[in-house]
């Protein structure tokens, strides 16, 4: 039977509206799942402040959210996977299953792939800010009575730092660089965290969040990257080998850690990608996450003569299951993700409040936002 559900839909920029939305029951293969967290990512609020993500516009009215948990409430008549009191996280990208790409298990990149929030297919995909939604059984990941709700909400950008050190596949004790301390290095710095490097190093041009990773347990020591922005491709060179001189002489247990076996690039930005080819050393790695300029000049004979290995990142493919254990273990090594939930707001008559949130980088009381959360209970 139908049922009229509230959801929040973006008509424009900034013009975010609650709307009554007519949700079917769910198909033979579906679950329909009470929305509870919803963590605002970049993109939502690209979408939100812009009503476009880069080039891909937003061509009909489009509910944002997709890093999200909930509880299963209805099952279709051939789910035997989960039942009603299930508590989940959702992952939202549908790809078509039928493609070469698909059968190799590289959904993620999936020419036809759906993403709920996203505007880049069409009709788009829906987002999760809404009621409750109906969403195939096998995407939806069943939480162990530990993991909680709110950890089911960061698993999907959590997925995202899982897919890159899968990719990465470093050995133990590996020196590790973070660029970018936003919420996505952050993470990321968490995953390494678990995989028993012998130092982690986060860099960011904000003091407050480096000195946020090392507080709580996500790096092991921080590097503040001097606000400049040098105009010449030979300034611009000079400043990344200076700034990748300043993580080579950053002190883990008393001793300069030097070069360092793997980059995590999470900003996009150029001069972070020259350093992480200045930092890292020969026969290292460096992981493409961040999605910033599309367009980059960088010292490539620099990482060419070193045999240094660019991996890209998109999104996650295979990754919820193992995002899911480690979050089950106690003793995984891995830091308490959720302290990034630094806001939270409650009710859907306050996302746009979040989002509000979401686009600052200090609150009214000069406390570090780092990701918002909405919940839904």
């Amino acid at each position: 039977m139908a049922s009229t559900v509230k959801a929040s839909v973006l008509h424009g920029e900034k013009d975010l509206r609650l709307e009554d939305r007519t949700l079917p029951s769910p198909s033979e293969n579906e679950v329909q799942v009470r929305v509870l967290r919803t963590g605002l990512c970049g993109s939502d609020l690209h979408y939100y402040s812009h009503f476009r993500n880069g080039d891909i516009l937003v061509r009909e009215p489009l509910t944002l959210g997709h890093e999200s948990s909930g509880v299963v409430t209805a099952a279709g008549s051939s789910v035997s996977s989960l039942k009603v009191g299930d508590r989940v996280a959702l992952e939202v990208g549908l790809p078509c299953e039928k493609c070469d790409l698909c059968a190799e298990g590289r959904y993620n990149i999936c020419l036809k792939m759906n993403f709920r929030s996203s505007a880049k297919a069409f009709p788009h995909g829906q987002g999760t800010l809404q009621e409750s939604i109906n969403h195939p059984a096998k995407w939806c990941h069943k939480l162990p009575d530990n993991v909680s709700l709110d950890q089911g909400a960061i698993v999907e950008p959590l997925a995202v730092a899982m897919h890159a050190s899968d990719r990465a596949q470093l050995p133990e004790n590996t020196t590790v660089l973070i660029l970018g301390a936003g919420a996505v290095g952050l993470l990321c710095a968490a995953v390494t965290k678990a995989s028993k490097p012998k130092a982690v190093i986060i860099a960011d041009v904000q003091e407050d969040r480096v000195k946020f990773a090392v507080n709580n347990g996500f790096a092991d020591a921080s590097v503040v990257v001097p606000m400049k922005r040098p105009e010449t491709i030979a300034d611009k060179l000079a400043f990344a080998k200076a700034v990748a001189e300043m993580v080579k002489g950053t002190k883990v247990n008393g001793e300069p850690v030097g070069e360092v076996g793997a980059v995590y690039e999470c900003t996009g930005v150029e001069s972070c990608l020259q350093t992480a080819i200045y930092a890292t050393k020969p026969g290292g790695k460096i992981m493409l996450i961040g999605m910033g300029n599309p367009i980059q000049t960088l010292p490539v004979s620099a990482a060419s003569l070193r045999e240094i290995d660019f991996i890209g990142v998109f999104r996650y493919a295979n990754s919820y299951a193992e995002v899911i254990e480690l979050l089950s273990k106690n003793d995984s090594g891995m830091p308490d993700v959720c302290k990034l939930a630094t806001h939270r707001y409650k009710g859907m008559e306050n996302i746009e409040k979040g989002f509000s949130m979401a686009a600052r980088v200090t609150d009214d009381e000069g406390n570090l936002v780092l990701k918002v959360v909405l919940e839904m209970d």
